[in-house]
């Protein structure tokens, strides 16, 4: 069984078995004509149950055969054109080398004496991406496994700031948008806040946060004898990609001394824009910043951060282990990730942004992010010039809020139904996927633009599937109404 550990005796072995790995996954790229199989749960599921992993193969080619029949061939790809669900992006090339890399070295993160150059890489990408958000020259950060984790620790840091007794915990109150990430709501329980600790606020047409109702919400939250501990601001909302105003929250934050928090996992794409980077202005004011490079960096998951203008407050997730890293490491400044990080064990995933920086350049992640930001300007015109479909609000950044509508009179609950149909229906065929959300009580479908390579022509011949899908529902709908 020793042969199978990577070391100086097995580096031939390690070698071999990951570059017939590689060639498969390359072969199987090459070869991906749609998005997803269409493989149902019930299908597959079987499949893999019968597996007896108490009886292995011995080889990895043979356990490389089994795995292009339980993943390779339904996995759901997401460098695919017509892939347009989540959040998910197509990844670049040197930031995959950077993954090889890491995990065959499988450095820890959490001390320097397991990491020593991964930490200094890591905190120099933590500075880069401050210098471009402009929190100023104490900042700081660590990278965390994405977007909810940093929000999680964003607001630990602001209740704490706040400086309020554990006791008096449920007088804490955090503001955020009603198109704001769940993982706000998620974070305030896992804080032990009350149940009434998340005030929504209301948006505007183009689903921005109201200032206005914001300064009302904090006014009304002082005099009633409670704490404004955070206002969360979205720059990328998940669904309409919308940003808040960052300025007018930020002048807010400062009048209500309360701790403002922007949540840039989706938009922090634009700090790398060479045209969209202003956008992203009054985000120099924030006390914290969530950014996911796994979105629109073109980073593979996982590849996260949080910032904060203030290192000291870092301090909210120190503690000192006597094996791991004692108090005396601090006063001698050797320098241990572990000190700020909600995490121990951690993987060097910041390896993978500093090889795509070393081999694009910040530029060359910047305009992959316009280009799909321009795709989405292109898609908003289609939609709005077809009257099979009703587009919610025109991008900020690369997503399209739409749904079907018959030309026939239907019910809303109808529509409801026939675009709830018209998705599943897609996603069964594998010949593309779309995502799915509610405006207000109403179902809608969207288009989460993050490949470049998708053209007008791809969302076109979309729209035509959803069109055809929803069309055959409502005609067997009618048929068996008849």
């Amino acid at each position: 069984m020793r042969s199978h550990l990577l070391n100086n005796t097995t580096a031939e072995h390690y070698r071999r078995t990951v570059t017939a790995g590689v060639e498969r996954v390359a072969a199987k790229l090459a070869a991906t004509e749609r998005p997803f199989s269409g493989v149902g749960v019930d299908e597959l599921s079987p499949v893999v149950d019968a597996i007896d992993l108490d009886r292995p193969l011995g080889d990895a080619t043979a356990a490389l055969d089994e795995l292009g029949e339980v993943y390779l061939r339904d996995a759901v790809y997401f460098h695919h054109p017509r892939y347009l669900g989540h959040l998910n992006c197509p990844v670049v090339i040197p930031a995959v080398l950077g993954e090889a890399v890491l995990s065959a070295v499988n450095s820890s993160l959490d001390t320097w004496d397991q990491s020593a150059g991964g930490t200094l890489i890591e905190r120099r990408l933590i500075d880069w991406t401050n210098e471009r958000t402009g929190l100023g020259p104490a900042a700081d950060g660590i990278f965390t496994s994405g977007g909810s984790q940093s929000n999680l620790q964003a607001l630990l840091l602001a209740r704490e700031e706040a400086k309020v007794r554990p006791e008096h915990h449920t007088r804490l109150r955090i503001f955020t948008s009603e198109c704001s990430h769940f993982s706000v709501q998620k974070s305030a329980k896992l804080l032990g806040l009350g149940p009434d600790a998340v005030v929504t606020v209301p948006v505007d047409s183009n689903k921005r946060m109201q200032t206005l109702a914001l300064a009302r919400a904090l006014e009304q939250c002082v005099a009633e004898g409670a704490v404004p501990m955070a206002v969360v601001a979205t720059a990328g909302t998940t669904d309409f990609g919308s940003i808040d105003p960052l300025p007018e929250i930020a002048a807010l934050c400062e009048r209500f001394a309360t701790w403002m928090h922007v949540d840039a996992a989706y938009g922090c794409g634009l700090l790398a824009s060479p045209e969209r980077r202003g956008m992203l202005e009054g985000i120099e004011h924030a006390d914290s910043v969530t950014v996911d490079y796994h979105k629109s960096f073109f980073q593979p998951v996982s590849s996260s951060a949080l910032l904060v203008r203030d290192r000291a407050t870092l301090r909210h997730a120190t503690y000192h282990a006597e094996y791991l890293n004692p108090r005396r490491m601090a006063e001698e400044r050797i320098p241990n990730q572990v000190d700020k990080s909600l995490q121990t064990t951690r993987r060097f995933d910041a390896l993978k942004l500093w090889m795509t920086l070393r081999v694009m350049g910040a530029d060359g992640i910047g305009e992959l992010f316009d280009e799909v930001c321009d795709l989405a300007a292109e898609g908003w015109k289609l939609l709005a010039a077809d009257p099979r479909f009703d587009v919610v609000v025109q991008p900020q950044l690369s997503t399209l809020v739409f749904r079907y509508i018959p030309s026939g009179i239907t019910s809303p609950d109808g529509i409801d139904r026939a675009n709830l149909y018209a998705r599943k229906a897609l996603f069964a065929s594998g010949e593309a996927i779309v995502a799915g959300t509610k405006v207000g009580d109403r179902q809608y479908l969207k288009f989460t633009l993050l490949n470049p390579e998708t053209t007008v022509d791809d969302m076109a011949a979309v729209l035509d599937l959803i069109s055809g899908h929803a069309e055959k529902y409502l005609g067997d709908s009618l048929d068996r109404a008849s």
